[in-house]
């Protein structure tokens, strides 16, 4: 009798621990995956609002998950509220992704969010980015203390 409960109990039981491995570890590594990495705030040069200049300040993304995570109708914002709303974009495993203020060509590592004006404050804010459901996924601050860029 014993050996068949044996028998019967380790294939739910594996199953269950394979299910909650799994079920736990997914959500995580979404949530956790795509950070904000590198922001700067504060282009290199006067800020004479060329291209060169605004795209000289930039929010850098990394993906720290192991699987590519589609950032369609993500939210990239400053603390006044300035928007940049992902298109149809992934970001690999391991890869990161530059969003310039200024105009550009996009490629697979730099968008470009097409203002004539910047966004990051060089003297305080908070870039932040949230999913499209509007969930808080990662954010970093600076305040003077902080050069012209900030590792996050």
């Amino acid at each position: 009798m014993r050996t068949v409960r044996l028998r019967t109990a380790l294939p739910a039981l594996a199953g269950a621990a394979l299910v909650t491995g799994t079920l736990l570890s997914t959500p995580a590594e979404a949530a956790g995956g795509v950070k904000i990495h590198h922001v700067w705030f504060d282009s290199p040069g006067s800020d004479n609002r060329s291209t060169k200049s605004l795209n000289g300040e930039w929010v850098q993304l990394r993906n720290t998950g192991r699987s590519a995570v589609s950032l369609k109708g993500w939210v990239l914002k400053d603390a006044s509220n300035h928007r940049y709303v992902f298109p149809d974009v992934r970001i690999g495993a391991g890869k990161y992704l530059k969003v310039h203020t200024g105009s550009g060509s996009d490629t697979a590592s730099d968008k470009y969010q097409d203002r004539r004006a910047y966004v990051w404050n060089n003297d305080r804010d908070t870039a932040t980015l949230t999913r499209a459901s509007g969930t808080k996924v990662s954010s970093c601050s600076w305040t003077t203390r902080d050069p012209s860029d900030k590792y996050c």
